[in-house]
């Protein structure tokens, strides 16, 4: 992991921007949009806080990829694949539960106080840009924190950018 304050122009020239009014994830280079894709953001809104179950606001960046080369569908609990693929089977015994899948995009803050050290550490929150079973839902505020996509547009993202890759997430 290269250190906060170095300069690698392919992270710097990067940068995914989300617009939680929007509910819109936009992977920008160069100051223009590559790719942009609807998201589903916290239903409870926005928030820094520990225990909030917002989505955090401010200057954040990539701290890890995880889930390359998984499946379409892996199952994702504590960062680490399961073995399983989401099918309506799985789905159907846990109605309830929270689905990550696919791909994480594990969000470290870069702004002390505000989403990164003491109780608004979104790092230590476990929050992430990740794949989800609710799909039907992408596109309205419906998440726990967390940021969620479509499958196969995570796998898309994932696959453009890089540990590093500095996230704005807006009001």
């Amino acid at each position: 992991m290269r250190g906060a304050d170095s300069y690698d122009p392919a992270v710097q020239d990067t940068r995914i921007v989300i617009s939680v009014a929007d509910q819109v994830l936009r992977l920008r280079q160069r100051g223009e949009d590559r790719l942009v894709f609807p998201v589903s953001t916290a239903s409870r809104g926005t928030g820094c806080r520990s225990g909030s179950y917002c989505t955090p606001l401010g200057l954040h960046r990539i701290r890890l990829k995880i889930g390359a080369g998984c499946a379409p569908g892996t199952v994702f609990v504590r960062r680490r694949p399961t073995g399983d693929v989401l099918t309506p089977a799985l789905r159907e015994r846990c109605p309830e539960r929270d689905w990550i899948l696919t791909r994480i995009l594990w969000l470290e803050g870069l702004e002390p106080g505000v989403n990164r050290g003491g109780d608004v550490d979104t790092l230590r929150r476990f929050v992430y840009i990740h794949g989800t079973a609710d799909e039907e839902r992408i596109g309205e505020r419906a998440s726990h924190g967390c940021v969620r996509m479509r499958s196969d547009d995570i796998v898309r993202l994932f696959d453009a950018v890089t540990n590093g890759t500095l996230v704005e997430l807006r009001p």
